[in-house]
């Protein structure tokens, strides 16, 4: 099959680099590539319809929408969409979208794939915010407990998405030859990094990850390290995975226009 040129994705990547061994410095690099549609996956990772922070979960339902008007474009395009709101499997049982990604033949991993995948020390330095309170910035305190029951709904599932919350994302992208991700969703120090079918693990099977950056949020209490605001914590992440893991995109880089901010963030006059 011959695919159309314009349907292909022309993306411009932003990474982290050091100029040289020894430098303690870093320098923003740019580099255009083009991806094949049908080679390509998008990985939404838990957008959830509730989340256990309140502060988190609205953020989720402000950037839903215009997530999704991204995913439409690629599937458009002829982009494998996979839904990832992780432990809410039973609620997709016998849907489509579920029973295609359990249908996936069982592949071999290149390492192993773990349910969680943690910090490593041997390729990436500490987080640059802390997390061990568990993230929320709302006073009090929200109480951490399971709320979420699937995905959030202003997020489409259409015929042809896949809904997975393990390794059968990545099966899946075997059976079909796919070896470029696009990865989108919450939280960038926890879940975008850790699950079974994201960055971490993803690069380590030796997928072509980036990140969408702007389609992305992380779970922070801004009193603790290093007492900044939510957005700056945000920049401070996707730094973070841009120097150890991957490079990172924008939505306007499919869909034209700007790209997202939350409300908030524009209110504080970021650009």
């Amino acid at each position: 099959m011959i695919e159309s040129p314009d349907h292909a994705l022309r993306l411009n990547l932003r990474s982290l680099e050091r100029p040289g061994p020894g430098e303690d410095y870093w320098r923003i690099l740019y580099r255009r590539t083009e991806w094949v549609p049908s080679r390509t996956a998008v990985v939404i990772c838990d957008m959830w319809d509730k989340h256990w922070c309140k502060s988190a979960t609205a953020r989720i339902a402000e950037m839903a929408p215009h997530m999704n008007m991204v995913v439409s474009e690629l599937r458009r395009r002829g982009v494998l969409i996979i839904h990832c709101p992780s432990e809410t499997m039973e609620y997709y049982q016998g849907t489509p979208g579920r029973t295609l990604a359990q249908a996936a033949p069982r592949v071999e991993p290149k390492v192993p794939i773990l349910v969680w995948c943690g910090l490593d020390a041997n390729r990436e330095s500490s987080l640059p915010i802390a997390d061990s309170d568990g993230g929320c910035d709302d006073k009090p305190q929200c109480r951490a407990k399971l709320l979420w029951q699937r995905e959030i709904d202003s997020i489409e599932i259409k015929e042809g998405d896949a809904v997975a919350d393990n390794s059968e994302a990545y099966n899946l992208m075997r059976q079909r030859g796919i070896t470029n991700v696009i990865v989108m969703g919450v939280h960038l120090n926890l879940c975008v990094l850790c699950r079974p079918f994201a960055i971490r693990q993803l690069v380590g099977q030796g997928q072509n990850v980036v990140l969408m950056r702007d389609l992305t949020d992380g779970l922070y209490n801004s009193q603790r390290k290093p007492s900044v605001d939510q957005f700056t914590a945000n920049d401070l992440m996707i730094w973070h995975i841009e120097k150890y893991w991957c490079p990172s995109i924008t939505s306007n880089q499919i869909i034209g226009g700007r790209p997202f901010q939350f409300a908030a963030e524009r209110t504080c006059g970021r650009a």
